[in-house]
């Protein structure tokens, strides 16, 4: 986690906003001094519409009344109600890594916040801009320190913050509010805390702030590139891991270039916040998630190049298993940082070694055939999956278990984004897809999930309803953390009982997905067998709005 930042002054030049809202075009003008001065509210939600945030998820309580009255009375500002603060910050996880812009959620005190963290540590991990506003108890409230709701929000917000502000009063909120969207999308993203007293919400004396421009990145220096040539031309089995900017599409077809020139491997995290795959873009490697398959897939590996990514490490120790996954012999060389322009690196050093123009490894359109009428699998729903996944859909993918045998079945698919749940924090994606489609509102979000992660925030099927958003979402209903009970396996216990296991095991009841979803308002279906899966998602995915399929297996 990066360091918190201490805020600096914003910039002072005025600036035209015009924003798309509700349908509407709204347009503001920039702040004049004359300008009669406005809540703390207000002056904070017109500073965030000035500075391109148009999306608040949110979770609100009594504190926050009166931001969400000023959101409501303004309307540049998107509200998207969820049914549990996890859902917000998994929605604005989602709304980052697409937009590439931060959405703001909306939060009730140390408790809402608390609630969230689980996502916005998958946040922090994923590098994803976010801008956390906080309600909080008046002033002079704080002399009381026990009344119920009283916390510590900063102490909260510390481990998964870069940037952490409690505004003073009315006058402050808007210049407090234009620092944490400038911190918040400083290279290579990051989450910024902003804690609102409520009498800072209601007192006068406001202003809207003008927007700092947006940070950009570091330029690598030729020194490192120079050395990154080098060590390349020394020959020896070379691996290129890549994360961040460098998984789209213009930094896989330069490391594409330095592969087809070297033969250098392309890599990425086994939780890659985001890629872009399938035909006609440049294939990577996902590291596999247990230690001994990570290190035996870096064990010829003689030079490491890193892009916006760190060493590879596996995700969980494992008794006898190594925890690094490259070979000591291993030469590592950082030839961008996150917050450096690594595309910008990758193209150079394709310059400086004598590329080929054209990148090596370029993925065809391979759609995988079916098996008919048998009994659904984890591997025959990947199948279905990437037969009919439709150009350029947004994966939104916490699969777990059964996820293993996606990315293979669709690296030849249609063009597509994958995210991943980056902090490995369960309970993701279904809010996470919230975020997807409202950032890409022309693109078909597929969310793919695990039944007992899904479980966890299953009231952000709500949410898809009420925006009449379009998701198609598949669970894999194996009734069962099955990715524990593997591991239960690995560790030397009797295999035979591990879904039995009372604390893995999801039946008794099982949960009937279908009813859940119908009950949250969006239309579902279940399958037990490929055909008929295939025809449900076939079906889906000729129609818009919320869709859920339970698949069993």
């Amino acid at each position: 986690m990066s360091a918190i930042t201490s805020e600096r002054p914003a910039a002072q030049s005025a600036v035209e906003g015009t924003l798309l809202s509700r349908g509407k075009e709204i347009r503001h003008e920039p702040f004049h001094p004359d300008d009669k001065p406005m809540t703390g509210a207000e002056s904070l939600v017109r500073t965030l519409v000035d500075a391109d945030v148009d999306v608040c998820f949110a979770n609100p309580g009594t504190s926050e009344i009166h931001i969400v009255e000023s959101i409501d009375r303004h309307r540049g500002l998107r509200p998207v109600l969820c049914l549990h603060e996890g859902v917000a910050t998994g929605a604005a996880d989602g709304y980052g890594r697409m937009a590439d812009k931060p959405a703001v959620t909306l939060l009730h005190l140390g408790p809402g916040l608390a609630n969230g963290l689980a996502n916005l540590h998958n946040a922090r991990r994923a590098g994803t801009p976010v801008v956390n506003i906080i309600g909080a108890h008046a002033t002079f409230h704080d002399r009381y320190p026990d009344s119920p709701l009283a916390a510590d929000i900063e102490g909260f917000a510390r481990p998964v913050s870069g940037w952490i502000r409690r505004t003073a009063n009315a006058v402050t909120a808007a210049p407090d509010a234009a620092r944490a969207v400038e911190f918040a999308q400083r290279p290579a993203g990051q989450i910024a805390t902003l804690i609102v007293p409520m009498d800072a919400s209601w007192g006068e004396g406001g202003h809207p702030v003008p927007p700092s421009p947006r940070p950009p990145m570091a330029t690598v220096s030729g020194v490192v590139i120079d050395q990154a040539s080098s060590a390349l031309k020394r020959g020896g089995a070379a691996t290129i891991l890549m994360r961040g900017a460098a998984l789209k599409e213009r930094g896989l077809r330069a490391a594409g270039r330095i592969a087809a020139k070297t033969g250098a491997r392309l890599a990425y995290d086994t939780l890659a916040p985001r890629i872009q795959r399938g035909a006609g873009r440049v294939r990577a490697e996902r590291i596999p998630y247990f230690p001994e398959d990570a290190a035996d897939f870096f064990r010829n590996t003689k030079l490491l190049i890193l892009v916006g990514a760190v060493p590879p490490v596996s995700i969980f120790a494992s008794p006898g298993k190594p925890s690094w996954s490259v070979p000591d012999s291993c030469h590592i060389l950082n030839l961008a940082h996150e917050h450096e322009d690594g595309v910008g690196a990758l193209e150079a050093l394709a310059e400086a070694i004598g590329a080929p123009t054209e990148p090596a490894d370029l993925a065809e359109l391979d759609p995988p055939s079916l098996s008919g009428g048998t009994k659904l699998s984890a591997e025959s729903v990947g199948r279905v999956v990437a037969r009919y996944l439709p150009d350029d859909a947004v994966i939104v993918d916490e699969a777990v278990s059964s996820g293993q045998h996606l990315q293979p079945i669709t690296a030849a698919a249609r063009p597509h984004d994958h995210l991943a749940a980056s902090g490995g924090a369960i309970g993701w994606a279904l809010s996470a897809a919230i975020g997807a489609a409202i950032a890409c509102p022309g693109r078909k979000t597929i969310c793919l999930h695990g039944d007992g992660g899904a479980a966890m925030a299953m009231q952000a099927l709500w949410t898809q309803a009420r925006e009449n958003l379009d998701i198609l979402t598949v669970i894999f209903s194996n009734r069962a953390y099955a990715i524990l009970g593997t591991e239960m396996a690995r560790a030397g216990f009797d295999s035979t009982a591990q879904l039995e296991q009372p604390l893995f095991d999801l039946t008794r009841p099982s949960l009937d997905w279908v009813k859940l979803a119908q009950a949250m308002g969006v239309e579902a279906s279940r399958a037990e067998r490929v055909d008929a899966f295939a025809d449900q998602f076939a079906s889906a995915l000729r129609s818009s709005g919320p869709r859920l399929l339970e698949a069993v297996i």
